[in-house]
């Protein structure tokens, strides 16, 4: 299968300080794709680069065989992006939100109503289109916020913590949208902090502490970090140590299940 996503010796610094480091890893099309980390691991910033948000200092990323750094325009007619901190205007319906940045997109006329239509009833809102956002719960508002994303059909989703400060019910709905997406085509890069959301959902897993990585228990077998099965269960197939990284990627692929476990 073919990368849609290649990252190479990415580095991202604020003045003296080093956010990302040389970190290098690759998406296939078609799969999804979890950077896990504790918060401040710095699983935010290469997502900010990879969306153009930010330029990087230095390395490079190609999205569908473009230049992040060299073709930013072309890079954002491929992708979505949830943000982490909601980017909707509260006194504006959810139908409202979308239309306003459907436009952004260059969406108009009936070809941008038909596609609010389609997404609300992908978030499962659309019995609830015209109420004021302000009116919703914290679920409904992130719900939303997905939905921004999708407008325009993108071939690779940003998700940046998009279930963080939700109740247990609006989680799980999400969780199951991604899933939704991913059976539809959708190829995802999901950031998290929860374990548990990082096995569900990913087919490969990238993880980011700014220390070390978790030491592998000896003997934990089966998904583990430290798993050298000959049937091929969880062996890493990339993994960066370096003692002033401060985000590094460790990938696991479980070849029979599709999931992996990290273990510390």
């Amino acid at each position: 299968m073919a990368s849609i996503l290649e990252v190479h010796d990415l580095v991202k610094k604020y003045g003296d300080f080093t956010a990302v480091k040389d970190i290098s890893f690759d998406i296939q099309e078609g799969e999804i794709f979890s950077l896990l980390g504790p918060n401040g691991a710095g699983k935010t910033t290469p997502i900010s680069v990879l969306s153009t948000l930010y330029a990087s200092t230095g390395g490079e990323a190609f999205i569908a065989g473009h230049s992040v750094t060299k073709e930013p325009m072309a890079v954002r007619q491929l992708i979505g992006v949830v943000p982490q901190d909601l980017a909707l205007y509260d006194d504006l319906t959810a139908r409202e939100n979308l239309a306003f940045w459907g436009q952004m997109y260059n969406l108009s006329g009936k070809a941008l109503k038909t596609r609010i239509d389609e997404v609300l009833s992908q978030i499962g809102l659309a019995d609830k289109a015209n109420q004021r956002v302000k009116t919703y719960s914290g679920g409904m508002k992130r719900r939303v916020n997905i939905g921004v994303g999708l407008l325009h059909k993108p071939r690779l989703l940003f998700m940046d913590e998009p279930t963080v400060g939700i109740d247990p019910q609006s989680r799980r709905a999400i969780l199951d949208s991604v899933k939704d997406l991913n059976k539809q085509g959708m190829t995802v890069l999901y950031t998290t902090h929860y374990m548990e959301e990082a096995a569900e959902l990913s087919d490969r897993v990238g993880y980011g502490r700014h220390v070390r990585y978790p030491a592998a228990r000896p003997g934990a077998g089966r998904g583990s970090a430290n798993c050298r099965r000959s049937d091929g269960l969880c062996r890493p197939i990339s993994r960066r140590r370096d003692p002033a990284f401060p985000l590094r990627v460790m990938v696991l692929r479980d070849s029979l299940n599709g999931r992996c476990h990290l273990t510390g």
